[in-house]
């Protein structure tokens, strides 16, 4: 049987030789593409393991007007976050955190015009949106701090719970929540809002800073020497990629 014999400088037909970006997507736009499903990973195994914790206690089984907070079970959402600012007594359920979510989702909305402006190579449109885009982020920020007081700080009245001290157990009134305690459930509640809502606020706060960063470099006229706004696009995929996170910690803090 003969062998195959390569002629020397012969090129395998199917080699790739590179110069071509693999499904039309720049470097940066790939690099981008594989900083964000890592992170996916990161926030999956935070919002799976707020799942476990969320269905290893006992969930309430009387009727919701009876809910009172307990740490022996998970507390409801609609009585946690009822809370809307200069509204106080009033009971709203998650009015305040549909704001956000709204307020969120229409920056992702601006993100998209800008990142079309940039195509189209129109600045003016570009500094337009992004700072619409950036004012969104800012305001979302706000309302999450706001939040954090309320949900820190707690209602007037506090709750009574069962705490041990000193090796027994005691009835003790809570004031709002922190690492240690809560008064709307048991301690792992607070601990995992803290965590994962702190966590995406700080992914909030780095894209709001990048999207500074993009709106000001396109009002010098950067992106306009350079020929390109792609680097509008790899920003807003960052962004869009905070926004669909929130739906998920939404769905599973605030619904579920």
């Amino acid at each position: 049987m003969a062998a195959n014999v390569t002629t020397p400088g012969a090129v395998e037909p199917k080699m790739w030789l590179g110069g071509i970006e693999p499904m039309k997507a720049s470097y940066g736009k790939l690099m981008m593409w594989f900083f964000l499903i890592s992170d996916t990973f990161t926030f999956s195994a935070l919002l799976v393991a707020y799942g476990t914790a969320r269905f290893s206690f006992p969930a309430f089984t009387g009727n919701r007007e009876d809910f009172t907070f307990s740490n022996l079970y998970w507390p409801i959402p609609e009585r946690v976050y009822e809370a809307v600012p200069f509204l106080h007594g009033i009971s709203l359920p998650l009015v305040f955190v549909g704001i956000m979510t709204f307020i969120l989702i229409a920056s992702s909305v601006t993100m998209v015009l800008a990142v079309e402006a940039g195509h189209r190579m129109d600045r003016a449109n570009v500094e337009k949106y992004m700072l619409w885009t950036i004012l969104g982020g800012f305001t979302f920020l706000g309302c999450q701090a706001w939040e954090w007081a309320h949900f820190i700080h707690g209602t007037d009245t506090g709750s009574v719970m069962k705490v041990m001290e000193n090796g027994e157990w005691i009835e003790k009134t809570i004031f709002g929540a922190n690492l240690t305690e809560n008064q709307y459930g048991p301690p792992a509640f607070a601990d995992f809002f803290f965590f994962i809502t702190g966590f995406h606020g700080t992914h909030v706060f780095s894209g709001v800073i990048l999207n500074i960063l993009i709106f000001f470099r396109a009002a010098t006229g950067f992106y306009d020497k350079r020929g390109s706004y792609e680097m509008v696009e790899k920003v807003g995929l960052y962004w869009h990629f905070v926004d669909l996170v929130w739906v998920f910690v939404f769905t599973f803090f605030y619904l579920v």
